[in-house]
């Protein structure tokens, strides 16, 4: 899946479309993405001027896009300009290593299990083989109203 896939699914845009290409996309399963990290990132203005690094949130919302690409891809569904697919949960986050400029984040996330419409993820961040940040997470998609 490349960017212009991406676009088609997920409502993010910059500067907060944290997933740039989907390399292995398995449904009901897995997905394998990749955020390339630049200098230009708007956030590493204050987070650090004198050592940039990757706020540990934003390598969440990376996981958590892909994990939505993931839930998406595996329900057969499009996501219109009526529905969102909102964070439910973050439990046993762990950051291992900065993540700087110049990494490429990669973005693995196993689909756990489904109740009452909130998704379980494991999702692992890694660069090169090492990997940076760790979590499970937990999705719901919900339409809006109005």
């Amino acid at each position: 899946m490349n960017i212009h896939d991406i676009l088609k699914r997920l409502p993010h845009r910059y500067p907060f479309l944290l997933v740039d290409r989907v390399d292995e996309l398995i449904k009901g399963e897995r997905i394998r993405a990749i955020k390339n990290v630049s200098i230009n990132e708007p956030f590493f203005v204050g987070h650090f001027p004198h050592r940039p690094v990757m706020p540990g949130v934003l390598i969440l919302e990376a996981m958590a896009q892909a994990a939505t690409l993931l839930a998406i891809e595996s329900m057969d569904i499009v996501l219109d300009d009526k529905s969102v697919v909102y964070f439910a949960g973050v439990d046993a986050a762990r950051f291992k290593r900065p993540v700087e400029p110049g990494d490429q984040l990669v973005l693995d996330v196993t689909l756990g299990r489904g109740k009452a419409g909130i998704y379980k993820f494991a999702a692992r961040g890694l660069v090169g083989d090492q990997v940076v940040a760790e979590a499970e997470l937990m999705c719901t998609m919900r339409r809006l109203e109005g």
